[in-house]
């Protein structure tokens, strides 16, 4: 079941100054982010595994869900709450056979029939973008804005979580074409409040 409406994707090398990423981290779940993703691809699966056990750690204790982008093992080793899936991961039904309904499973999306596709193959819930423009999300194409998002939402089986250059001011409009919650990195990630931003994007939730 996805109960939250916020869910934070890192990326440490955007960290305000005067922030690391954990306590960027923290300061988000204090501001009432529930969900968060341990996605920092250029690391290997020895680097990655400290972070993962302290984010877990640090998720638990605000009780938050950790997923884990891509690697499915990391996320079975860190007792996660989920693994997140991208373009170059295995197949959403692949992942599903080897953890049942232990773990959800989230997958980014940039197409309708990605969506359904993943629904089809048993995922819990979706990211789907770029929907504004945002340098971090340009390899995708141009943006695909609020009419490509409604028509998602409206043909979806599960959860859509908007993604892709979200401020607080967007939030409402990109609700009310029925996104179910908001993927955010930098918004919150690059703050120097992330608790206040935080707090802001869970107003509008």
């Amino acid at each position: 079941m996805i109960d939250f409406s916020l869910y934070l994707i890192t990326d440490r090398t955007k960290v305000a100054n005067g922030h690391s990423l954990f306590t960027a981290v923290e300061a988000a779940l204090q501001g009432g982010v529930k969900a968060v993703q341990l996605r920092e691809k250029d690391l290997t699966a020895d680097e990655l595994l400290p972070l993962a056990r302290r984010l877990r750690a640090l998720t638990s204790s605000h009780d938050a869900l950790l997923f884990i982008n891509d690697n499915i093992n990391l996320a079975i080793e860190v007792k996660a709450d989920g693994v997140h899936l991208g373009g170059h991961s295995q197949a959403t039904d692949v992942i599903r056979s080897r953890v049942g309904d232990k773990m959800l499973i989230g997958v980014s999306t940039h197409s309708k029939d990605e969506i359904e596709i993943a629904a089809q193959q048993g995922a819990d819930f979706v990211t789907f973008g770029p929907v504004y423009s945002t340098p971090s999300k340009a390899k995708y194409g141009d943006p695909q804005g609020l009419e490509k998002l409604a028509e998602a939402c409206r043909g979806s089986s599960i959860p859509v979580f908007a993604l892709g250059g979200i401020t607080a001011e967007r939030a409402i409009e990109v609700q009310q074409a029925g996104a179910t919650g908001i993927a955010l990195i930098s918004a919150i990630i690059a703050s120097p409040d992330p608790r206040l931003a935080a707090t802001r994007f869970a107003a509008c939730s």
